[in-house]
């Protein structure tokens, strides 16, 4: 006899009574599901709907599913910008690295996480450290890094940021512990800098931490306050010593080469004067065997030429003329210098007129025709006598 004929006392299939300590009822359960749903989305209060409206008559269970599916496939849509990337962690594990764009992964299951591997971050830090001549200083060094590989960064290092600042800290001293005080304070700022980089990424490098160094800056490097004004005394000395030997470079590089050109100079005139002593004694002897030729050929004409030339060449240079005679105590003035001021005070004088070589020929023909017919005059008279 089924347990809901009649006279089967109402007893289910487990064996017990309706109502009493045995399974809940299945309508019930649903009911109270059915409630709490209309509880979260506003909806009324199912106990009125009467005995017969339970969770299946009311609203269709694949209606529930098909909306708590459409939620779930719309919560696990989200956004990558250009700037980072996405870590995506499948049950904990990590599952894989997405790039920029709209992306889909089951929500509950994959967890992501975002990181921007683009921004410029900078970390600053100062201490005071021991050089390698056991001096001290004070230096501010700052470091731009970026994020190189975004799985490591989330999650090979707990705080990478933190490694970060530590390997920095340690690099430095490093560093600063291997250069003198010197260096460090001038003109080594530059390679310390490069060489805290290289030493700051094979920290990280080791770590794993996907940071990736751009640039460091020693921003300042100064010794202690207490010494600070013996160091100023140090650095105005080495200026003075630089100073002074800029200065002595320069006179030297304004006196030597100022030496070699005079020097220089002295042998082309020397070597002028060479070659115009040779070329004016080559012109001689040449000149003198062509006179000599002719000499040999007119030897009266010839030495009266040279002789004439001889007076010209004299009387050229001088402004007076004493002409003696032969035989005679008179001696004859010949003002040169007054006949040049007279064709110089001629009409039609240009301002730059000289004697020139055929009047002075004729001047002397002149005399020199004068001084025979005194000469013949004067040895006339004494026959006579």
């Amino acid at each position: 006899m089924a347990w809901n004929e009649p006279g089967g006392n109402k007893q289910d299939p487990w064996g017990g009574k309706r109502g009493g300590d045995g399974p809940p009822d299945l309508d019930e359960a649903l009911k109270k599901f059915q409630e709490k749903l209309n509880g979260m989305f506003g909806g009324g209060n199912s106990g009125n709907s009467g005995s017969g409206g339970s969770l299946l008559s009311g609203i269709p269970i694949g209606l529930i599913l098909i909306i708590a599916a459409t939620i779930y496939g719309i919560a696990g849509f989200y956004q990558v910008n250009e700037q980072e990337r996405a870590v995506v962690l499948r049950l904990g594990t990590y599952h894989s690295t997405i790039g920029p764009g709209l992306h889909w992964n089951p929500p509950l299951i994959d967890a992501i996480e975002k990181v921007n591997v683009t921004r410029k971050r900078l970390h600053s830090t100062k201490g005071t450290m021991l050089t390698e001549d056991l001096n001290i200083v004070d230096i501010r060094l700052s470091v731009q890094y970026t994020i190189g590989d975004a799985r490591d960064f989330a999650l090979n290092v707990r705080s990478p940021e933190v490694s970060l600042y530590q390997a920095t800290d340690s690099a430095l001293r490093h560093v600063v512990g291997s250069n003198v005080m010197h260096s460090v304070l001038t003109e080594g700022r530059q390679a310390i800098a490069s060489d805290v980089q290289s030493r700051l990424q094979q920290y990280l490098d080791a770590y794993q931490t996907g940071i990736l160094v751009d640039k460091v800056n020693v921003e300042d490097s100064a010794p202690p306050s207490q010494v600070q004004a013996a160091f100023d005394d140090v650095n105005k000395a080495r200026e003075d010593e630089e100073r002074v030997k800029n200065e002595a470079q320069t006179y030297a590089n304004g006196v030597v080469p100022e030496a070699r050109g005079r020097a220089q100079r002295m042998i082309e005139e020397a070597n002028a004067y060479r070659e115009q002593v040779i070329a004016r004694a080559q012109g001689d002897a040449q000149r003198f065997e062509k006179l000599l030729v002719e000499y040999q050929k007119a030897t009266e004409v010839t030495r009266e030429r040279l002789y004439l030339d001889a007076v010209q060449e004299v009387m050229a240079n001088s402004s007076k003329v004493l002409v003696d005679i032969d035989g005679g105590n008179n001696m004859m003035y010949l003002p040169l210098d007054k006949l040049m001021e007279r064709s110089t005070s001629a009409p039609g004088y240009s301002g730059a007129t000289a004697i020139s070589p055929e009047l002075l020929r004729e001047i002397t023909d002149r005399v020199s025709e004068q001084v025979r017919r005194d000469v013949i005059n004067s040895r006339t008279s004494r026959g006579s006598r």
